[in-house]
């Protein structure tokens, strides 16, 4: 049995918590929470003892075999560094949230420990955790669709806050960016374009275009400005003998073959319903890395990916501010 700290039990913290008590092989033995009040009510819940703050969950002796950093902060990255480094410091494997961080030098330093103590660190990048994702990836290995040449991503969502001029491209993009790369690999060079909504002070739509190193060309559209009708998210990745569609990041699997007429369409792949559901399997996937011993530079959804979306998106303010293509 592995046991499992939780820090942060906000929102997200809770629903990793449930993804961990649902699990055969984790017990939720420890939350931590500086709002004394939130940790007590996450203890209850999931028969845990609640903390103030990390160290006095080190203090305590309790056995902790893996950590989830569930803090937000400024662009809901702002708080992960603290408590990532306490605990990799620590010796303990680390899943945190996206983005790794909102400041690319504290990613690095965090992704830098891991790997001196060689420690498992993960991100939560649950959109590529996915049967759909999984069955599309494996299409491409198979060489179904021949040579890749353009793979179109769309993420938005109806998000009225404005915390900081980019927060949407550091806040929502890690997902979107991470599912290109993921399919893609590398990217090479970044070029976007901003837009501030109606009555916005953020920018809060962005269209990037990415050259990847394999000479694959991505674009990505995202906004915060989508209603509930507009969907969550497409992925599109044209080759030359095919074409592959993943609609609302799960709940749609579709094969175009280029000369026939025979379209294969799969619907709730591994009875995946809707994108809350990302989160069990992406928890999942991150405990059985931990049960196999998984060596830390083979984790699925790594750090190290977390940290490659990171200077994507750092790439595409600075194009923006800048007016120029950027090199990665």
């Amino acid at each position: 049995m592995i046991h499992v700290a939780l820090v942060g039990m906000g929102g997200i913290g809770n629903m990793h918590a449930r993804c961990y008590q649902a699990n055969r092989h984790t017990k939720v033995v420890a939350v931590v929470d500086m709002d004394r009040a939130r940790a007590d009510a996450a203890a209850e819940t999931f028969g845990a003892r609640a903390f103030e703050s990390i160290e006095a969950l080190l203090k305590s002796g309790l056995r902790v075999d893996a950590a989830g950093v569930t803090t937000a902060g400024p662009e809901n990255g702002g708080h992960h560094y603290e408590p990532t480094m306490k605990l990799l410091r620590a010796g303990i494997p680390v899943l945190g949230e996206k983005p790794i961080s909102n400041r690319v030098d504290e990613a690095r330093r965090m992704v830098r420990l891991a790997k001196q103590k060689r420690l498992r660190y993960g991100i939560n990048l649950n959109h590529r955790f996915t049967p759909a994702a999984v069955r599309a990836r494996q299409w491409i290995d198979k060489g179904r669709l021949g040579t890749i040449n353009l793979l179109n991503m769309r993420m938005w969502i109806d998000n009225p806050n404005e915390s900081s001029s980019h927060f949407h491209m550091r806040a929502l993009h890690p997902h979107s960016i991470d599912v290109m790369r993921y399919f893609c690999g590398d990217v090479k060079k970044v070029q976007a374009f901003f837009r501030k909504g109606k009555g916005r002070k953020i920018w809060s739509n962005v269209q990037v275009n990415m050259l990847f190193r394999n000479g694959v060309l991505g674009h990505l559209t995202g906004s915060y400005d989508a209603g509930p009708g507009y969907g969550l998210e497409l992925c599109e990745i044209i080759g030359s003998d095919g074409r592959i569609v993943i609609r609302e990041a799960c709940e749609v699997l579709e094969f175009y073959p280029r000369r026939s007429a025979e379209v294969e369409v799969y619907h709730h792949l591994g009875g995946m319903g809707s994108f809350p559901d990302t989160f069990q399997s992406r928890i999942d996937a991150w405990i059985e890395d931990l049960r196999k011993k998984t060596p830390p530079a083979r984790v699925d959804g790594r750090a190290e990916d977390a940290l490659a979306a990171q200077l994507i998106i750092e790439a595409a303010i600075e194009s923006w501010e800048k007016g120029k293509v950027v090199s990665l």
